[in-house]
């Protein structure tokens, strides 16, 4: 049956292109609002990270130790061992790559926040619409007779709208402090 489906794909619905659209809408906008700095500094995180960058360090490394055990005929020694110049040189790239690292988790942390902001808006937006759902139901179960009980014996629990502050003290309370762990 999986076979079938991905031979004849089912159409998306209309709603969840709408939603993809929007997305991918505010992804790009995400991206396109970047400055030049924030830009520069995630292709310097994602460049050094790759294999190519990687092996440049490593040929560099084993380049620079050959030359400096005078081990290439023709080049003199110009960083003998420990290699102190090398040590500084590789130092402060560590430095500045440690820096843009930072800045762009910044940046990724900042938009993980807008999201999870935006995830709490709409569950939360979601909640009122399922409380006034349930009372909604619970209307037309009176209505038709039926007892409230027979519907769903938590439902006059639910149908009640949750108190979103008493549900953060709550669990401030309940919850291990992060540094107890």
């Amino acid at each position: 049956m999986e076979a079938s489906n991905k031979a004849h794909p089912q159409p998306v619905p209309r709603t969840m292109e709408e939603n993809v659209r929007v997305i991918k809408a505010w992804e790009e906008s995400a991206l396109q609002s970047r400055s030049r700095a924030e830009r520069f500094s995630e292709w310097i995180t994602s460049t050094a990270g790759r294999g190519p960058i990687l092996l440049a360090h490593l040929v560099w490394f084993v380049g620079w130790a050959a030359v400096n055990f005078d081990a290439v005929p023709g080049v003199r020694p110009f960083d003998p061992f420990p290699f102190p110049l090398l040590t500084t040189t590789v130092s402060l790239e560590a430095i500045f790559l440690a820096l843009f690292v930072l800045a762009s988790q910044n940046r990724l942390a900042m938009q993980a926040d807008k999201r999870a902001h935006l995830d709490l808006q709409i569950n939360l937006l979601a909640e009122r619409e399922m409380t006034a759902v349930l009372q909604l139901l619970q209307d037309v179960a009176g209505h038709l007779g039926i007892p409230h009980a027979a519907a769903s014996p938590r439902l006059d629990e639910l149908a009640q709208e949750t108190n979103v502050h008493e549900l953060a003290s709550k669990l401030d309370d309940e919850l291990p402090a992060r540094n107890e762990k």
